[in-house]
C-alpha cells in the first residue's frame, strides 16, 4: 500500500470514541488498597501464566493456589510467579482438592479445551467467579451447561476472547456499525499458517510428575505423546477442535459482535488432511488428526460468512495479515486484523485508505490486561462481563458447528433457539459425547 494513500486515524477512533458503552474497552485497574480476591489458577502453562500475570498486576488478587497435573509445569510456573508477588500459593494436582481447600473467590481456568466445562462448573458451584479460556468447551451441550451453571450460581464468568476489548477491534466495530463500509453481504474469516507433511512421532511413557490419566480426564485415554503435551493438543480432536476450534472462535466472535443475528441458520464444510497425510493413531506412534485444510460456509439471514484455514504455503504471496476477517460492503472492504490493526479499502479509488494501528500488550500481542480489568469490574458491580459466557457460547458454537458439518460430510440446519440440528438425529447425537468414567457429562 502506498504511504500517500494511507490515512492513519487518530485516538478519536480508539476505545473511548465508540458507539455506547457496549463497545467501550474497560479502563485498566491501577493498584489499590481495596481487598484482594482469593485467586487460583488451574492450568499453569504458557497462556495461563499470561492471565495470572495480569491478575497479580491488578493489585486485587491474592494468589492462593496453583494447580496442574504436570509437576514440572507447575514448578516452572511457581518460579515465574515468585518475583511478581509475595503471595505463597499452595500447589495442587487435582482441581477438586484446590477448590475444596482454598475456596477461591476467583478461579482462572487455562487448561486444554476438554477440561474447561467441568472445572468451570465446579468452580462456580463452589462460589468462585471464573475467567475461562476460549473455546469454552469441546461440544455444544457442554457450553449450555456452563451457561446454566453461571446463571444458577449468579457468578461472573468471563471468557478469554480478548479481541472484544482490543482498542482497534472496538473502533473497528464502531466503523462497521456506523455504516461506513455500506451494507455488508459477505464476511471472510481466515487463518493461513505454514506447515507441511507430517510423520508419526513415537509414543512414550509419561514423564515423571505428569498424571497422564488425569490430563486426559473425561476425554479418551490415548498413549502419551509429546505431539499432544505440552501445547500440541489443539490439533488432536479428542481434546480440541483443530484450527477452527482454536483460532476460529476469535473471528467467529468478531462476526457475531458485528451482526444483529445471534447464529447462522445453515452450515456446510469441506476439508481434510491433504498435505499432512492420513492421521496415525497407533500403539507405536501418532500424528495429529485435525484437518490441515478447511472451508466452512455459514448462511445467515442477511449475509454469508466463510471460514478458511490452511497449514501450509505460509508465505507473503497474499497481501496483508495472515489472520482476521474481511467484511465486504457496498462502500468498500474492511479488514479486521490482529497485529496490523484494521484497514478499510474504499470502493471509490479517489478516497483514501483508512487504517488504525493496534494497541497490544506483551508478551504475545494480546489484551488480557483490559479483559481482566473488565472481569474485576463486573464482579464489583454485579454485572455481566464484556465477554460473558453466553456470548462466548454462541461464538464457540459457530466453530463447533463447522466441525460438525465436516464430520458429517453434509450441510446442517441450525435451530439456535432450541440449540439443535433440525431433522437430523445423527447430528444431534454429536452435540455431546460420551465421557470416560468416572467423569460425568454436565447437564
Amino acid at each position: 500500500m502506498n504511504g500517500d494513500r494511507r490515512t492513519f486515524l487518530k485516538s478519536s477512533l480508539a476505545a473511548g470514541a465508540v458507539l455506547g458503552t457496549a463497545l467501550a474497552a474497560p479502563a485498566v485497574h491501577a493498584r489499590s488498597r481495596v481487598r484482594r480476591y482469593r485467586t487460583a489458577l488451574v492450568g499453569t502453562g504458557w497462556w495461563g501464566m499470561n492471565i495470572l500475570h495480569e491478575a497479580v498486576a491488578s493489585g486485587q488478587c491474592e494468589v492462593v493456589g496453583l494447580c496442574d497435573v504436570d509437576a514440572s509445569q507447575l514448578q516452572a510456573a511457581a518460579e515465574k510467579l515468585r518475583p511478581q508477588t509475595a503471595d505463597q500459593p499452595r500447589h495442587y494436582s487435582d482441581f477438586r482438592e484446590l477448590l475444596d481447600r482454598e475456596k477461591p473467590e476467583i478461579c482462572i481456568v487455562a487448561t486444554p479445551d476438554h477440561w474447561h466445562p467441568l472445572i468451570t462448573i465446579a468452580a462456580v458451584r463452589s462460589g468462585a467467579h471464573v475467567y475461562v479460556e476460549k473455546p469454552i468447551g469441546h461440544t455444544i451441550r457442554e457450553g449450555r451447561a456452563m451457561v446454566r451453571a453461571a446463571r444458577e450460581t449468579d457468578r461472573v464468568v468471563q471468557v478469554g476472547t480478548h479481541r472484544r476489548v482490543s482498542p482497534h477491534c472496538v473502533s473497528g466495530m464502531k466503523f462497521l456499525k456506523s455504516g461506513q463500509a455500506g451494507k455488508i453481504g459477505m464476511v471472510r474469516a481466515f487463518v493461513h499458517y505454514g506447515g507441511g507433511p507430517e510423520s508419526p512421532q513415537p509414543n512414550e511413557e509419561p514423564p515423571p510428575g505428569l498424571n497422564w490419566d488425569l490430563w486426559c480426564g473425561p476425554a479418551p485415554l490415548r498413549p502419551f505423546n509429546r505431539k499432544i503435551h505440552p501445547k500440541g493438543f489443539r490439533q488432536f480432536l479428542d481434546y480440541a477442535n483443530g484450527t477452527l476450534g482454536d483460532w476460529g472462535i476469535h473471528w467467529m466472535d468478531q462476526i457475531l459482535w458485528w451482526t444483529e443475528e445471534l447464529w447462522p441458520r445453515r452450515i456446510s464444510s469441506v476439508g481434510g488432511r491433504f498435505i499432512k497425510g492420513p492421521a496415525v493413531h497407533g500403539p507405536e506412534g501418532q500424528t495429529t488428526d485435525a484437518p490441515d485444510t478447511q472451508v466452512v460456509q455459514f448462511e445467515f439471514d442477511s449475509f454469508v460468512a466463510v471460514w478458511e484455514h490452511r497449514q501450509y504455503a505460509g508465505n507473503s504471496a497474499e497481501k496483508g495479515e495472515n489472520v482476521g476477517c474481511y467484511f465486504y460492503g457496498t462502500q468498500g472492504t474492511f479488514h479486521q486484523g490482529w497485529q496490523q490493526g484494521w484497514t478499510f479499502y474504499p470502493v471509490n479509488p479517489r478516497s483514501p485508505v483508512q487504517h488504525e494501528e493496534p494497541k497490544l500488550n506483551m508478551p504475545d500481542h494480546q489484551n488480557i490486561q483490559e479483559l481482566f480489568a473488565d472481569f474485576l469490574e463486573a464482579i464489583a458491580q454485579r454485572r455481566r462481563p464484556v465477554c460473558d459466557i453466553e456470548i462466548a457460547h454462541r461464538s464457540t458454537n459457530m466453530s463447533l458447528l463447522g466441525m460438525l458439518a465436516l464430520k458429517l460430510g453434509r450441510s446442517i440446519q441450525w435451530d439456535g433457539q432450541r440449540e439443535e440440528v433440525v431433522g437430523d438425529e445423527e447430528a444431534n447425537r454429536l452435540l455431546a459425547r460420551p465421557y470416560r468414567k468416572p467423569w460425568e457429562y454436565p447437564t
